[in-house]
């Protein structure tokens, strides 16, 4: 363990480390690990601790620390006296939200960091850690539909996490990860790349599709979106070949540089 030192008034130190699981979560999924704290010279009243989950999205403001791109709040046990010397370890575990933004798929790094804070308070200490990776992996309907993407030349090289929401959707995380997809098949008559969003939930995906831009923040500046769906049931069900084919087809017979709505049906 590597424990951060953090003193407070009249230098009263307190150890903390935060433990998070080495192997990835998914979205929906549970998030484990476990916040270690000691008082290694005196008694010490720990009165609140915060854990944040934060992404690198950009912002136009941010607070102290990483406030500005919190999007999730695991909680653990937060008031208790540490004796001289006591060392307590307090369990992590957090329903992660079905929007989570994903960090890898199939061990594939997307260029997308996200990690937990962790805050603690107590007697005249008030100070919060370096933030701890944590790495979240694709479900198994988006390793199909990317799969499928695959098959027709469009390969998986990055992502990009903004803030703000999909438009017309329910959303509980307010942020837009697109993911960009490139055709390794030259001189056909097709989009050369694809900014793909995946919107889950318990049921499925609805999927959104364009011609990438992802490097615009804006959802509205983007070029228009074709909208899908897909169930987590659909898997071995449905031939995500052929309905790529067709959403590759629409995509690229999309007309114009700006939607006159949010997206398309």
């Amino acid at each position: 363990m590597v424990f951060k030192r953090l003193l407070g008034m009249g230098g009263i130190p307190l150890d903390i480390d935060t433990l998070v699981q080495s192997g990835p979560a998914q979205p929906g999924g549970v998030l484990t690990g476990e916040l270690v704290l000691r008082a290694p010279d005196r008694r010490i009243e720990v009165k609140s601790i915060w854990l944040r989950l934060v992404t690198d999205a950009p912002v136009a403001h941010k607070g102290d620390g990483a406030s500005g791109d919190v999007f999730d709040y695991p909680s653990v046990s937060g008031h208790f006296t540490l004796e001289k010397g006591e060392e307590k370890r307090l369990p992590i575990r957090h329903r992660l939200k079905w929007e989570t933004p994903l960090t890898e798929v199939k061990g594939q790094q997307l260029g997308v960091h996200l990690g937990l804070h962790t805050e603690v308070e107590a007697e005249g200490v008030k100070a919060q850690t370096d933030d701890d990776l944590v790495h979240i992996t694709a479900l198994p309907l988006h390793e199909a539909v990317l799969d499928a993407f695959a098959a027709e030349g469009y390969a998986l090289r990055g992502s990009r996490v903004h803030n703000g929401n999909i438009p017309r959707t329910e959303y509980h995380v307010y942020r837009a990860q697109g993911l960009l997809l490139v055709d390794e098949r030259s001189g056909q008559d097709r989009p050369e790349q694809l900014e793909l969003h995946f919107h889950t939930n318990a049921v499925g995906c609805e999927i959104f599709l364009r011609k990438a831009r992802i490097e615009e923040r804006y959802w509205k500046n983007k070029p228009p979106a074709r909208r899908f769906v897909a169930a987590h049931h659909d898997l071995g069900r449905v031939d995500f070949g052929e309905a790529v084919r067709q959403w590759i087809d629409e995509v690229g017979r999309t007309e114009g540089s700006h939607p006159t709505s949010d997206y398309e049906d």
